[in-house]
């Protein structure tokens, strides 16, 4: 029996798409994206979509994570910057190529970080919080924000040249820690292990508070359960789970 498109029950969800009181995060799924849908930035997801924007108008790109902007800022990106939204825990492995980055720049790594990229996504210049405006002799983000604008459109070589120093940097500590050939029998069991020794087994989830959403720990104990067999893995996974839809981050009136 063929379905009728029209029968509301079959009907796909419309996509939501951006308007003056949002920005094209409302289309995301991820709860930490959608926080910043009504946000003043022309903020965008981590994908081609920004990507080929910032080569067609050629822009850097303003990484973000975990910040919040205020409108005169918000003006700033807009017009200089094309603006990149990321949820580390859905890509843990962006946030860690970057944070990487910070830490061997600066000194100095953690949350928020905000990272500036070529089109081309190779880090030139980042940091973790700066406050908006001046202040003790520091620059605020906005004069930084500035700064950078000028030297992209002034000085693009010296710009170009720090990226590609970045990137050789980033390669170099890539091939320092990760070994070459196939993955050996023995990592799998050591990682499940390494993850149930840091499991919560009374509140559920891994480590000590405050703790995280962590998608990628759920989902390796499930694929692990698959394919072991070892129901602890499953049982971990669900306790967190029903942890989670229990606790403070459900909501329990919107769901």
């Amino acid at each position: 029996m063929a379905m009728n498109p029209k029968d509301p029950e079959n009907a796909m969800p419309p996509v939501r798409q951006p308007t003056d009181a949002a920005n094209r995060l409302i289309r995301e799924k991820s709860p930490y994206l959608l926080l910043h849908a009504s946000n003043p930035v022309d903020w965008f997801a981590w994908g081609e979509e920004a990507f080929e924007k910032a080569r067609r108008e050629n822009k850097p790109i303003f990484l973000s994570v975990g910040y919040y902007t205020c409108p005169a800022i918000a003006e700033i990106l807009n017009r200089h910057f094309v603006s990149i939204k990321l949820d580390r825990e859905e890509r843990p492995d962006v946030d860690r190529t970057y944070m990487t980055y910070v830490q061997a720049a600066t000194g100095g790594g953690g949350w928020p970080m905000s990272v500036f990229l070529t089109p081309e996504l190779k880090p030139f210049f980042g940091g973790t919080y700066w406050p908006p405006d001046d202040a003790y002799g520091r620059p605020g983000f906005r004069s930084i924000l500035e700064r950078i604008a000028e030297a992209w459109e002034h000085n693009r070589e010296a710009v170009t040249q720090a990226a590609e120093q970045a990137t050789s940097l980033l390669e170099q500590i890539a091939s320092a820690n990760v070994s070459g050939g196939q993955l050996s029998e023995g990592i799998l069991p050591a990682a499940y292990r390494q993850i149930r020794a840091s499991y919560d087994a009374k509140h559920g989830g891994f480590g000590d508070a405050p703790k995280f959403p962590r998608p990628v720990v759920l989902n390796f104990l499930l694929r692990y359960y698959a394919r072991t067999g070892e129901r602890a893995a499953l049982e971990m996974s669900l306790h967190t789970l029903r942890a989670m839809a229990a606790g403070g981050i459900h909501d329990h009136l919107g769901f």
